[in-house]
């Protein structure tokens, strides 16, 4: 990891555990959470659903997701940092408490239904995942994050971790795009094409996330 992205990741990692401190004090509840679902089932309870802002793709597993990344992203759509319209209104609406159990529901959901990746993983995009020091923060295999409020990458859905990268480029954009430093400064070293290819590689891993079909009705 180069010194720019060094310094800023210890800047944020102290930051954020005051942030996780507070954190602790709420606890998830799967089983309220399962009940509390009803506006994750419609796109992240179906296999393959696709997104169509700010381009077609498909929906991020979320099932077997590290539950402290499930909250921190929701808690970044609902501040603004994350803003995609249609979760930013969901997680607007959502408590605190809400958020925990959502969280503690998918962590548990779908969990120990390894999925093989999809594709191939190529050389060009192991190189270029090493040039950006990816597994200093998602860990080697990309499944066990050094942290938990990082997310699980390994066999996520290519086209959405592209999509998820660029967003990570957009600057003064009202709804759409990203804000984290340290995402922010690794992916602005590559173009879109380096970017695709790093999550055409990730994608081809072996996962932990996954899909579990939901009903919707209860």
């Amino acid at each position: 990891m180069n010194k720019f992205l060094l310094t800023i990741f210890s800047a944020l990692a102290a930051a954020g555990t005051a942030v996780a401190v507070q954190a602790q004090d709420i606890k998830g509840d799967a089983k309220a959470g399962e009940k509390k679902n009803a506006m994750c089932i419609g796109c992240h309870g179906i296999p393959g659903y696709q997104a169509s802002f700010p381009e077609v793709y498909k929906v991020p597993m979320i099932s077997g997701q590290n539950a402290k990344y499930i909250v921190s992203s929701l808690q970044a759509y609902a501040k603004g940092e994350r803003k995609h319209p249609s979760m930013r209104a969901i997680s607007g609406s959502l408590t605190d408490q809400d958020m925990a159990d959502l969280a503690a529901f998918y962590e548990t959901h779908g969990k120990g239904q390894a999925g093989m990746g999809s594709g191939a993983a190529s050389v060009k995009g192991l190189e270029l995942v090493k040039k950006g020091a990816c597994a200093s923060c998602h860990g080697e295999n990309f499944n066990k994050p050094i942290d938990p409020s990082y997310p699980k990458i390994a066999g996520q859905h290519a086209d959405f971790l592209f999509v998820a990268l660029k967003s990570y480029k957009a600057e003064n954009h009202a709804t759409w795009g990203r804000n984290n430093a340290i995402m922010g400064g690794m992916v602005k070293q590559f173009t879109n094409a380096e970017l695709k290819e790093i999550a055409g590689y990730l994608s081809a891993l072996p996962a932990e996330v996954n899909t579990t079909p939901q009903s919707r009705f209860r």
